[in-house]
């Protein structure tokens, strides 16, 4: 029963997340500029995510070898936090370092930085498939690596609330979009990412099941950084949250 309504969340979430991540892709494509790369990470951010709806498929349809399936689901995971990270540190980086980082802000500087995480993010990965070493030291050891991005979403985000009143280059509203987006990228990996690699390290298997519907809903709460992306309506409840 556990396992059925586990395959039924699961389904939801596919059927979901994935029309409104191709949506969110080609509404971000038309923000990319010379000036603006915040949303080639948030792009790639939801490519992984098209690649993780089309892993839960498979999990639900249980083909007879799920061993690449789950490499690839894995390893779209860990690109998933390479690519948070990305948008933490560029998002801190407009703020603590606005003159430095106006110079560097190129879109071909992005593209090398997301083909290195997508180059990074299966090697990260390698261990929990590596046959010839202890299965618990290997998933150990992937667990770790999960792990890593956490004390730099709260390192970016310290530093960003701290440079926040020094700087005068950036707008408010800008400013209340990007603490917004780093305390949701931070609110994502910890409540969503972060139980299982904790529970991995613990080896314990307490609600697993529960842990995995929660790492299958990150997708979804990834399109909530596409609405930060974009000035609106958005601007006017940061403001009044803000205000409050």
């Amino acid at each position: 029963m556990e396992e059925f309504i586990q395959d039924v969340v699961t389904c939801i979430i596919f059927f979901i997340g994935l029309p409104l991540a191709l949506v969110a892709i080609s509404c971000l494509h038309s923000l990319v500029q010379k000036d603006n790369v915040a949303p080639i990470y948030v792009i790639n951010l939801l490519i992984s995510d098209l690649i993780q709806f089309c892993c839960m498929i498979s999990f639900v349809a249980q083909p007879y070898d799920l061993h690449i399936v789950d490499g690839v689901y894995f390893s779209s995971l860990m690109a998933s936090a390479g690519f948070m990270v990305c948008i933490a540190l560029e998002r801190y980086l407009v703020v603590a370092c606005p003159l430095w980082y106006s110079s560097r802000r190129t879109i071909k500087i992005s593209v090398v930085v997301c083909v290195l995480v997508w180059i990074l993010s299966p090697v990260c990965v390698i261990p929990l498939f590596n046959r010839d070493s202890e299965d618990s030291t290997s998933i150990i050891l992937v667990g770790i690596f999960f792990l890593l991005p956490l004390p730099l979403l709260i390192f970016f985000l310290g530093g960003t609330l701290k440079a926040l009143s020094a700087s005068i280059s950036v707008p408010a509203d800008e400013k209340r979009r990007i603490v917004a987006t780093l305390v949701l990228l931070l609110l994502i990996y910890t409540l969503l990412f972060l139980p299982r690699p904790i529970m991995v390290l613990k080896e314990e298997d307490i609600g697993g099941s529960v842990i995995s519907v929660f790492l299958r809903l990150s997708p979804l709460a990834d399109l909530v950084l596409c609405v930060f992306m974009r000035k609106g309506a958005i601007d006017k409840f940061l403001a009044s949250v803000c205000c409050c």
